[in-house]
């Protein structure tokens, strides 16, 4: 696959499963690094790139592809790491949306409390946290009777869930209760050609230090 380019945020867990996907594929590609908290997703240009001013996005030649989930599942086309099955297939789908649901628990609370948004403290901290934990339980319990989510190989429904499960810590989750979600991460770091370079958020993260659409 030629001609691929990333518009890119380093300390951003959806940009990051993106990035690991393209390794694990060996698949060339230029980055575009965009610092959505300095105010790159609000020019006229870059809306052009993504009307909805959100990384990641994916430049195939002439198409972009927006959403971080629906690019893997474009990159892992006739790859292992995407079943052709429509059974399987429909498991794998099944795990991405569980991703968009119950990873955003933890996404949103990992990120508010460290822009300094939230009181990890607070009320409105604690019933994130229990909303984190519950999607941490039905992970853990499907982890305990396989090595991966779907079939016997790390597909991209592994590396959906990944991307901010492994970072749960930072939103107050500590995952030392969850053997088996353990167990699987380090499953996913063995895969060959694996990457985790996800950057801490930068000073400009901060509550009134920057300027985007997130406040």
């Amino acid at each position: 696959m030629i001609g691929l380019r990333l518009y890119d945020y380093g300390p951003s867990p959806n940009c990051l499963k993106v990035r690991i996907l393209l390794r694990l594929l060996g698949l060339q590609f230029d980055c575009v690094s965009i610092d959505i908290l300095g105010g790159d997703t609000l020019t006229d240009s870059y809306a052009q790139v993504n009307p909805a001013r959100r990384t990641p996005v994916l430049e195939v030649k002439e198409d972009r592809i927006v959403e971080s989930n629906a690019i893997i599942w474009f990159l892992a086309e006739s790859t292992s790491f995407l079943p052709s099955g429509p059974l399987e297939r429909a498991q794998v789908l099944r795990w991405l949306l569980f991703e968009l649901d119950r990873g955003e628990d933890i996404a949103a609370l990992r990120f508010r409390i460290g822009v300094g948004t939230l009181d990890p403290d607070s009320e409105d901290a604690r019933k994130r946290r229990e909303a984190g934990r519950r999607g941490l339980d039905q992970l853990e319990l499907a982890l305990r009777s396989s090595q991966f989510l779907v079939g016997d190989g790390c597909t991209v429904a592994d590396l959906a869930n990944y991307a901010y499960v492994h970072v749960a810590p930072e939103a107050g989750l500590p995952l030392r209760p969850y053997p088996a979600i353990l167990r699987w991460l380090a499953e996913i770091e063995r895969q060959p050609g694996f990457v985790n370079d996800l950057e801490p958020l930068p000073e400009n993260a901060r509550i009134g230090a920057g300027l985007s659409i997130y406040g």
